[in-house]
């Protein structure tokens, strides 16, 4: 335009509105218990035949222990001690790496599926392999969880409105606080271990979830506000990245 003899105006970035901010959905028992009952009913497919054995144990993994899912998609053997029950995550998000203790009934269903799928298996294969020993993509993982949010009748608002497979992160992190809240448990202690536990680089990325299980669980929300008024105001945006 300026070599029109126009004036040219560059517009400010920022200028235009940006999508509407997502929110988190966060999972019912009941939500949890039916889709993982469809992972469970996940069938023998001959063009990936471990397929029927990775899902149950994948997505359980992701939310019992509110791993992301790129954590849980390139888990090398190596990475899942069955002897002890502890993940080992490796060079994550800002190459930040740290120990992830499951459940006794995750680590069971660990070792379950180790036999049958990597009963001789090299340590630096992954443990959710895809065809040829690749890791699963993500592309791939999205399918299979779309198919089961939809078996288990978990209505989803379409591409970029959830639910979405992060979530579930959001979803274990809110239960664990709502827990902890019911028990009385002093949050300004227990806070530093979600924090670690999930590998967040700021305080302030875990105590998001504060605001967020306030939000979604009112019932509490008086008993957190009355004993961490300074926790919860100003708490913005999402928690973390969504892969």
């Amino acid at each position: 335009m300026d070599s029109l003899g126009l004036d040219a105006y560059i517009i400010p970035k920022g200028y235009y509105p940006t999508e509407e901010q997502y929110i988190p959905h966060i999972y019912t028992p009941d939500e949890l218990e039916r889709f993982f009952a469809e992972t469970d009913k996940c069938h023998y497919c001959i063009e990936c035949p471990d397929r029927h054995l990775i899902m149950p144990v994948f997505f359980r993994m992701i939310y019992s222990c509110g791993l992301r899912v790129s954590e849980a998609r390139l888990l090398k053997v190596g990475d899942v001690d069955l002897d002890n029950g502890i993940l080992i995550i490796n060079h994550s998000k800002k190459d930040n790496s740290r120990l992830v203790p499951m459940s006794g009934t995750l680590t069971k269903r660990c070792r379950d599926y180790a036999r049958k799928v990597h009963p001789f298996t090299d340590e630096k294969a992954y443990f959710f392999p895809a065809l040829g020993g690749r890791p699963m993509t993500i592309q791939n993982v999205y399918h299979n969880f779309r198919r089961f949010l939809w078996r288990a009748g978990i209505s989803h608002g379409g591409r970029g409105k959830g639910p979405r497979i992060h979530d579930f992160r959001h979803t274990f992190a809110c239960h664990c606080l709502k827990r902890w809240v019911e028990q009385g448990k002093d949050l300004s202690a227990y806070l530093p271990i979600l924090k670690a536990y999930m590998g967040h680089d700021s305080f302030e990325e875990t105590a998001y979830y504060l605001r967020m299980t306030a939000d979604v669980f009112p019932d509490i929300t008086i008993r957190l506000e009355g004993k961490y008024p300074d926790l919860i105001p100003g708490l913005e945006g999402d928690a973390d990245e969504t892969d």
